[in-house]
């Protein structure tokens, strides 16, 4: 659920309810609530990042070259690299997003992955308890989020 919260306004009250929700666990000693959330902020970015890659057809060349900066905006925990995709296509976009941001999520909680810094991305890794796992995670997340993206949207003229 939190994972999920995190894509559904990416950036907004619920994505900052769960980012809040997160830094209360932390507090309380529980780790892995905040791992599921910054998981599932990752997603949105770099989904959008990997269909516009992998479904060049589906996307402007405009889309397709902002799509290229949220490889960098995913990595970095900046989720709102994808509102201008979800302003665009709004429930492709939202749908995509937090499905695939709610399985990182959960996938994240199934792993077991605590996360003890208030913060996500790539520069948290060595702190999570198992790395792999953890961009295990945000990989399938963000690639259940292109496919979903990438066979939804119908090809660009």
């Amino acid at each position: 659920i939190l994972g999920g919260m995190m894509a559904v306004d990416m950036g907004g009250p619920l994505n900052k309810a769960a980012f809040t929700f997160g830094l209360a666990a932390i507090e309380a000693q529980s780790f892995g609530p905040h791992a599921a959330v910054m998981a599932g902020g990752m997603v949105p970015p770099l989904g959008i990042a990997l269909a516009t890659t992998f479904f060049k057809s589906k996307f402007t060349e405009m889309e397709r070259k902002s799509g290229f900066t949220n490889y960098f905006m995913g990595a970095s925990f900046i989720t709102e690299g994808a509102i201008p995709f979800a302003a665009a296509d709004p429930l492709r976009v939202i749908v995509s997003s937090v499905v695939g941001a709610a399985t990182a999520g959960a996938l994240s909680m199934a792993f077991n992955v605590t996360l003890p810094a208030p913060h996500g991305g790539i520069f948290v890794i060595p702190l999570v308890n198992h790395p792999f796992f953890y961009l295990l995670a945000i990989l399938i997340g963000s690639l259940i989020t292109a496919l979903l993206l990438g066979f939804s949207k119908k090809k660009q003229i």
